[in-house]
């Protein structure tokens, strides 16, 4: 396969267009679509969905983790050639509260070094963008290393069930049985955030019984708790100077672990080692 293919199967899943990709490239259109053309056909498969904007294939996905390795070794070389002024780039996958509390901490000494380019996922769904080649790597709680890398365990993030004050007494004031709780509303990050469903199923409440506020930010999603919109599960960093209340001594572990393709570079090494050593001082 031809690099210039490959490049150009990158680009249009990037840039979402034939056109886009065209002017990222310097190239026509119609030399695009000739190299993706040339790429299927010496693979013999269709690699991306000529939809708005473009997506890649099951068998472009594969293709499109391959350039982006190539992609990643060519930029490392080419630095090396060059002066110390140039900065490289690493894309990583980042849970959402883990973004919000330890992650940003432990990667600022690194700021004036590399670029960060973070994609903001449900740590159960983070190994998906890297298996699908859009990151290098991620932080998830899949513990199984996706095909192509290496994983190392971080430490884990304790959640507990808290509320504010005022909504314990409006809706727990009896006890947090099943009848409150089915009635309480409970605060919820968005549809994949599975947390909640899991303390409501130690108390033998479906989750679908109770009403949901869906806050999709981790800083506002606190606030949401702090403020009585409901009872939601927080971690123990985001708690501090929260006016809220633990429901009782349920606890949830969530195990976080650190996997990177095994095609590694300098700038991911030194991303890999700062987040790490960071977790390790952090996590439980």
């Amino acid at each position: 396969m031809q690099s210039d293919q490959l490049e150009a199967l990158r680009a249009v899943v990037d840039d979402g267009t034939f056109e886009a990709a065209a002017r990222s490239l310097h190239i026509t259109p119609s030399a695009v679509s000739q190299r993706i053309k040339a790429l299927e056909l010496r693979v013999g498969a269709v690699l991306v969905s000529r939809t708005k904007p473009v997506m890649p294939t099951e068998s472009g996905v594969v293709l499109l983790r391959l350039a982006r390795q190539i992609q990643t070794l060519t930029d490392g070389a080419v630095r090396e050639l060059r002066t110390a002024d140039d900065v490289a780039r690493v894309s990583l996958a980042v849970n959402s509260d883990s973004l919000a509390t330890w992650v940003l901490p432990a990667l600022a000494s690194l700021a004036g070094s590399v670029i960060l380019d973070i994609h903001r996922e449900d740590q159960d769904h983070t190994a998906e963008l890297l298996r699908g080649g859009t990151v290098t790597a991620a932080i998830t709680s899949v513990d199984t290393p996706v095909r192509g890398c290496t994983s190392t365990r971080l430490g884990s993030m304790r959640y507990r069930p808290c509320a504010s004050p005022s909504f314990v007494t409006r809706f727990l004031g009896d006890g947090v049985t099943p009848d409150a709780l089915a009635r309480a509303h409970v605060v919820v990050f968005d549809e994949k955030d599975a947390l909640q469903d899991r303390y409501l199923a130690r108390h033998g409440v479906a989750a679908s019984v109770p009403p949901r506020h869906l806050v999709p930010s981790s800083t506002e999603y606190a606030r949401a708790v702090h403020l009585g919109f409901g009872w939601g599960m927080l971690p123990d960093q985001q708690r501090g100077g929260l006016d809220v209340v633990e429901l009782d001594d349920t606890v949830i572990d969530v195990a976080l672990h650190w996997q990177q393709w095994t095609l590694s570079s300098p700038a991911l090494d030194t991303v890999a080692a700062a987040i790490v050593g960071a977790a390790r001082a952090v996590l439980r």
